[in-house]
């Protein structure tokens, strides 16, 4: 089977999958969702002009030459804090001592902050006022943030924290977003064993047999990814088996993750299922690791073969399905940021037609990021990948060598 060039294999998954339909949720349950449509406003943003400060509300003319050695007094009428509405005017020569976010008295047309008065001594309600106000000094107009008719966020916004509180300062309480995608992973073969119930001790391994890492590292990550993951468990060597929970996988989720079975020269269990319930495109990617991945959509579901190896279950994961998946949720930039690194040390490679994925851990150092290797490469070896912020992009030829720029994907 020839080698396919990354970006080739990338750009035709991505061509087969489709955003999924719209849905509208309460906005408690729309953080990190992508919104459908834009939202706009119906009414100004704060809706009545209030302090930005504690102090006093007054007439900047009745400030005119105030200073700290020739502080003016203005006799304090009453007090408003906020949530209450005014209900006297500020006349000439008075104040009205105001809370932060408590409405503009009328009458009034600046604030002076606490810290540039004091109270008169000896006289009854009087305070003394050390600094000139300017007009509008410490006030937030009437619709300063927003404006009514005005966009809010266009459609494609991912939905932030700070989104949700915006969102809510204009009254929405559901919004119409692209739904999380529910991601249903599968590890396959006999050799596997599962984790015991928690708490319980570890069981013991037979001749040949290997714990399940990748489905626990898949889980996890397509949580981080923002998806929500189904687990699928972990299916036999059994045709049977794996259509039938495959069937089931097709029914609820929007996409699935296969673990195994996909490399030449592998049993064709999975290989097999898959085959029996749609059509699915074998592909030898030019990049080590990850070369073997399968890739169709079965019963409108987009289903990613990912090798068995752990490293290369995951480089699969981030290059091909992660992306997918986020077009699906409706995400316009699905690829990792990229950035240019300084090779800490040498990159050794053989020319193999092949771009190789180095783990490496990327730092700024004074004027530049710094790429460094966190270890053994081999596709079997997981544990370096723990440490790994980003994969160095090592072209084809004989590598990187120390001081030479590397361009990296980051993780996070």
């Amino acid at each position: 089977m020839p080698l396919v060039p990354l970006e080739q294999v990338r750009d035709e998954i991505l061509r087969a999958v489709s955003v999924l339909e719209p849905i509208e949720v309460p906005l408690a349950d729309a953080h990190g969702l992508v919104l459908a449509e834009a939202v706009s406003t119906s009414e100004d943003v704060p809706p009545f002009a209030n302090t930005a400060m504690d102090g006093y509300a007054v007439r900047a003319c009745d400030t005119s030459g105030a200073s700290t050695d020739a502080p003016v007094s203005l006799k304090v009428v009453g007090e408003l804090p906020a949530g209450r509405a005014p209900d006297r005017v500020v006349g000439p020569g008075e104040a009205i001592r105001i809370m932060t976010g408590a409405p503009i008295p009328e009458g009034a047309d600046a604030i002076v902050m606490v810290e540039r008065t004091r109270i008169e001594e000896g006289v009854g309600s009087a305070v003394l006022v050390e600094v000139e106000a300017k007009p509008g000094d410490h006030v937030r107009p009437a619709g300063g943030d927003l404006t009514q008719g005005q966009q809010v966020f266009p459609a494609g916004a991912v939905l932030s924290g700070a989104h949700l509180g915006v969102l809510a300062s204009v009254g929405a309480s559901t919004v119409q977003v692209h739904p999380r995608p529910k991601v249903g992973v599968l590890s396959t073969g006999d050799e596997l064993v599962e984790a015991g119930p928690p708490g319980s001790s570890a069981p013991s391994l037979g001749p040949g047999q290997i714990r399940d890492s990748n489905r626990p590292m898949l889980l996890a990550i397509a949580r981080e990814s923002g998806f929500e993951p189904i687990d699928l468990g972990v299916a036999r060597d059994d045709e049977a088996s794996i259509v039938a929970t495959l069937e089931d996988a097709f029914a609820r989720c929007d996409a699935v993750l296969t673990s195994g079975g996909v490399s030449v020269g592998d049993y064709d269990y999975v290989k097999a299922a898959l085959e029996r319930l749609g059509r699915l495109e074998w592909r030898q990617v030019a990049i080590k690791p990850a070369k073997p991945l399968a890739f169709g959509v079965v019963s409108d579901t987009p289903v990613f073969g990912l090798p068995g190896n752990p490293v290369s279950s995951l480089v699969s994961f981030e290059l091909f399905a992660r992306p997918a998946i986020l077009k699906l949720a409706g995400h316009e930039h699905t690829l990792r940021p990229e950035v240019t690194a300084r090779a800490a040390h040498d990159f050794a490679r053989k020319p193999d037609g092949k771009v190789h994925l180095d783990r490496v851990h990327v730092q700024w150092e004074r004027d530049s990021y710094v790429a460094t290797s966190t270890g053994r490469q081999e596709s079997n070896v997981l544990s370096a990948t723990a440490s790994a912020n980003g994969f160095a992009l090592i072209p084809d030829g004989d590598g990187i060598r120390e001081g030479e720029s590397v361009q990296v994907m980051l993780l996070s």
